[in-house]
């Protein structure tokens, strides 16, 4: 039997007995088998990639079952196995096996483990669905799926409001694109007749300058047929315009962080892309518009982090902001790059999302970093951990030594590849890149010096305020994290009596894998990600001349990323440890781009004054005046108002005398003898 079947189909298994056992079955047996689940999955997949990589693999398809034969729609459930399948196998199992190890500790006190470990596996499954998928409908199939697997796990603590909020808007929002993706999908089947990727992908070419009616106008096909595709690739990874639900998302507990909106479901809409790339290489304006959307989104989400002061706001939006990087990336033909940045993204940005829910789990679930400071000292493995990730996402390395950190590898070969594909839209990713890199250190380090160095401020933080006062009148600290509070109620440094504390082995462990992904991933895999064509195959388009003038761009620009990441650092360092008081400064100097910049360009105010206000204002009167005015008015209320009426009429006559009912027979009699008469 094919591995790949396990791979798939074990998460769904765990799921299925985790869920419906529920509390019957008990936390441990449920965190269990669900782990297990996912450490077999993973360890099943990295022979997969390793084989794809050395080349004594090949690409083939796996059936599953028969699914649908309707007219000329005929299509089956089967796993499609490459290149670049194996790659999204080995980002997804790997990160959520660490991700539901590092539960264990996490949730470790929540009375709901089973529901959440079930959900974790579920959602594991269908991204392993959308990402085998040898069709666009099994694809979509997996697609909704990790959009509801999304919303149970943001909405997770349903019982608090802001949770709640959350999960509907993340849902709310992915429907957009995903309209996008459905009418994308329809129109693909109307012009290729088949929904099969590979024949899709063979005749695609074909399809380059011909026509469709759409909307009243003839069309470039493909240019409509991608730009729809796209549309729902911007949904789920949060690409300008479609992204408000992703910093919100970070409401749902930090491990749900570190799985959907750092390595896997945000990075779907990048997979699909570079799956369909044959189809986007027939349409310069649909790669154009690709281009420019990753590139206005690498530097929005870049602006909005340098400003925000949550530890986790501040990681997604990085997230947002490397997406960006991936579909620039893809736009400018290097799909190879953007896999690889995909890949090396992962690894590190989990270990950012970790490492910060242990400084969570430390600092008693407070998450404003104005709050933090001098952690370095009490939870040093997180501190050289997040430093690490930090290392990566700014990109530090040695040009001359091609040796560096993970995002040195695959972040500099996207701006390179942005540089050397010589038209305008590459030429501007290319500055807006380097403009984002610069910003992506100062905000990285900026986090980094908040949280670690500096005197610490936690008695100015209520939750840890509230966490001694616990500990000292009742004996144990709120949350129940029992050990998180010591001493007494102010010490000397300033510290509230509180000590933070280093998180339990296992949450501490999966921390140390990803560390390991974070340094060595970019350089082992390079090679293989950015210069051989046989690795990727057939998998996605491999552009070998565009590989080759990466080679030949200038040394500035091979430096550039390298200069703007010191340049952040320098910046970094000034305000917030050689002189703390310039951030207040410039806020003072510079209040309105300040605001605009912390209110995330005030997107969510444009949309609640747009979108929101009107569908409330619409439902209202929906609700009052057609519902309620007129459908129930007369519709079930004037029914049974009009009985009502009636049966108080049928009560005065009917009052029980006998001569009431002889008048009454009398007068239908008249009445009968009458009518008679007159016809």
């Amino acid at each position: 039997m094919d591995p790949i079947l396990f791979i798939v189909f074990l998460p769904l298994l765990a799921a299925l007995v985790a869920g419906l056992g529920n509390r019957q079955l008990g936390n441990v047996p449920a965190k269990a088998i669900t782990t297990g689940a996912l450490f077999i999955s993973c360890a099943l997949s990295w022979p997969i990639f390793i084989g794809f990589l050395s080349g004594s693999a090949e690409a083939h398809v796996v059936p599953v079952l028969q699914w649908v034969q309707s007219g000329t729609l005929s299509f089956d459930w089967a796993l499609r196995v490459d290149t670049l399948t194996a790659i999204m196998l080995v980002v997804i199992t790997s990160v959520s096996a660490l991700v539901h190890l590092y539960s264990w500790g996490y949730m470790s006190e929540d009375p709901d483990q089973p529901r959440f470990f079930a959900y974790l596996s579920l959602f594991t499954f269908a991204m392993l669905m959308l990402v085998t998928a040898d069709n666009l409908v099994q694809m979509f199939f997996g697609w909704e799926g990790v959009g509801l697997a999304s919303y149970l796990l943001i909405g997770f603590w349903f019982r608090k409001p802001s949770a709640s909020a959350a999960a509907i808007k993340a849902f709310v929002v992915n429907r957009v694109g995903d309209l996008g993706f459905m009418l994308g999908i329809f129109g693909t089947f109307l012009v290729f007749g088949t929904v099969s990727i590979s024949e899709i992908l063979a005749a695609a070419p074909g399809m380059a300058g011909s026509t469709i009616g759409f909307l009243g106008y003839r069309w470039d096909t493909m240019t409509i047929l991608c730009v729809l595709l796209f549309i729902g690739a911007m949904g789920k990874s949060a690409q300008l315009g479609l992204h408000t639900w992703l910093p919100d998302a970070m409401e749902g507990p930090t491990p749900v962080s570190a799985l959907i909106h750092a390595a896997t479901m945000v990075t779907a809409g990048v997979f699909m892309v570079c799956r369909l790339s044959p189809m986007f290489e027939t349409s310069e304006a649909a790669m154009n518009l690709v281009t420019y959307v990753g590139a206005a989104t690498c530097l929005f989400a870049a602006t909005v982090g340098t400003t925000q002061w949550d530890i986790k706001r501040v990681i997604a939006y990085s997230t947002c902001s490397q997406l960006g990087y991936m579909f620039f990336a893809a736009g400018v033909g290097a799909y190879n790059a953007a896999m690889f940045h995909l890949f090396t993204h992962a690894f590190f940005k989990a270990l950012l999302f970790l490492g910060a829910g242990s400084v969570i789990h430390a600092m008693h679930h407070e998450q404003d970093m104005r709050y933090y400071g001098g952690l370095r000292k009490h939870i040093p493995l997180t501190f050289w951990a997040m430093m690490a990730g930090t290392l990566a996402i700014t990109g530090v390395g040695v040009y001359w030594l091609h040796a560096g950190f993970a995002g040195f590898h695959s972040k500099d070969a996207i701006l390179e590849a942005a540089f050397a594909n010589g038209g305008e839209a590459g030429r501007t990713a290319f500055w807006v890149g380097v403009t984002a890199a610069l910003l992506t250190s100062f905000y990285s380090w900026r986090l980094i010096f908040l949280t670690f160095y500096g005197k610490p401020r936690w008695n100015q933080s209520e939750h840890i305020q509230h966490a001694v006062h616990d500990d000292h009148g009742h004996g144990h600290a709120a949350h129940g994290h029992d050990d998180h509070a010591h001493g007494h109620a102010k010490d000397d440094d300033g510290t509230a009596g509180y000590h933070p504390h280093e998180s339990p082995l296992p949450m501490l462990v999966p921390l140390g894998v990803l560390t390991l992904g974070a340094v060595f991933a970019g350089y082992v895999f390079s090679h293989g990600f950015l210069e051989s064509a046989e690795f990727w195959g057939s998998s996605l388009a491999y552009d070998a001349h565009l590989m080759h003038a990466m080679h030949e761009v200038p040394l500035w620009v091979k430096l550039s990323a390298s200069i703007v990441m010191l340049l952040g650092l320098a910046t970094a360092w000034l305000a917030y440890i050689r002189k703390p008081s310039l951030p207040a400064a410039f806020v003072e100097q510079f209040g309105v781009l300040h605001r605009f910049l912390y209110n995330k360009w005030y997107f969510d105010e444009l949309y609640n004054f747009l979108f929101v206000r009107p569908a409330f204002w619409l439902g209202d009167k929906l609700w009052k005046l057609g519902d309620i005015g007129l459908i129930d008015r007369f519709g079930p209320n004037g029914a049974a108002w009009a009985v009502v009426q009636g049966s108080r009429f049928a009560k005065k006559v009917q009052s029980g005398y006998l001569y009431s009912y002889a008048l009454v027979m009398l007068l239908g009699l008249t009445a009968a003898i009458s009518w008679v008469m007159v016809k």
